[in-house]
C-alpha cells in the first residue's frame, strides 16, 4: 500500500535491465519506495541493477522472467503478488530490432513482434488480474510515439507498439471499475543503449526525464503521458499529414 504521503511502497519492473525502468525505480526509491522486484532474464546486468537499488536502500528481489515464454507468466508473476500487494507495475521491456534485417527474416520479425506485443499483453493481463484482485495499484505501460504512425524505418517496432498501445488504452477501461489505474506512456526518442546507434530525433530525452514524468503522472493518476509534453501536439499534426508529405520527413 502507499504510505501516508501517497508514495508507492512496492514496485515490480517487467524488464529489469531497462534503462527507463531502472531510472524510474531509482526515482521512486529516492521517494520512499522500499520493495522492488526486478523481473527479467538472468544476467550479470540484472544482478548489477539489483545491487545498485539495494545500495539506495531498497529491498530488491530478482525474478526470472522471459517475455517470449508466456507459459510460466502466471506462475512467476503470481509468486510476486503472493508476497503482498504491489503498488506499481512498470511494463518496460521491448526490443527495437534491426528493421533492414528483420523485414527479410520472418522469424526475426516475429521475435520482435512477440516481445513487444504478445509477451507484453500476457504479462499485463497477469498483473492486471492481480491488481484487480487486490483492488488498487497502477499499471504503467511503456508505449512509444512510434505507435502513432508507422514509418518506413521502423514499422516492425512501431506496429508492435501500436498494438500494445491500443491494448493498454482499452485495458484501462476494463480495470477502472476495480480501482486500478493504467498509465500509458508515449516517449519520443530516448537516449538509451537501444538507440545508441541511431541519430537522435527532435525532442530527444534521457531516461531520467521519462522517469520524472512517470513519477509525476503516477501521483496525479494521469492516464496518457507524452514525454516530452510538446510531442502531443507534434504527433497530432504528423498523424494527419498526407502520405507524400509524411514520406519526406527527416525522422
Amino acid at each position: 500500500m502507499k504510505d501516508a504521503f501517497g508514495a508507492p511502497q512496492s514496485l515490480l519492473v517487467l524488464g529489469g535491465t531497462s534503462q527507463i525502468g531502472l531510472a524510474t525505480a531509482r526515482r521512486l526509491v529516492a521517494h520512499r519506495t522500499r520493495n522492488v522486484f526486478l523481473a527479467g532474464r538472468p544476467s550479470p546486468e540484472l544482478d548489477a541493477a539489483a545491487a545498485e537499488l539495494r545500495g539506495l536502500g531498497a529491498a530488491v528481489r530478482v525474478v526470472g522472467f522471459d517475455a517470449l515464454d508466456p507459459g510460466p507468466h502466471e506462475e512467476v508473476l503470481g509468486k510476486v503478488f503472493a508476497e503482498g500487494d504491489v503498488d506499481v507495475v512498470l511494463l518496460a521491456f521491448g526490443v527495437l530490432g534491426d528493421q533492414a534485417r528483420d523485414e527479410t527474416d520472418p522469424a526475426a520479425a516475429v521475435r520482435v513482434a512477440a516481445t513487444n506485443y504478445t509477451g507484453a499483453v500476457s504479462a499485463a493481463l497477469v498483473c492486471g488480474t492481480a491488481l484487480r484482485r487486490q483492488g488498487h495499484g497502477s499499471l504503467v505501460v511503456l508505449s512509444s510515439v512510434a505507435a502513432e504512425r508507422p514509418r518506413r524505418s521502423n514499422f516492425l517496432y512501431g506496429s508492435g507498439k501500436a498494438g500494445l498501445d491500443a491494448f493498454a488504452v482499452g485495458y484501462a477501461e476494463a480495470l477502472r471499475p476495480a480501482g486500478v489505474h493504467v498509465l500509458v506512456v508515449r516517449p519520443g526518442f530516448v537516449r538509451t543503449r537501444m538507440t545508441a546507434h541511431l541519430r537522435p530525433a527532435p525532442f530527444a530525452v534521457a531516461p531520467e526525464a521519462v522517469a520524472e514524468a512517470i513519477e509525476t503522472a503516477l501521483r496525479r493518476r494521469t492516464e496518457l503521458l507524452w514525454v516530452p509534453g510538446p510531442l502531443r501536439y507534434v504527433m497530432a499534426a504528423v498523424r494527419h499529414l498526407p502520405r507524400p508529405l509524411f514520406r519526406r520527413l527527416p525522422f
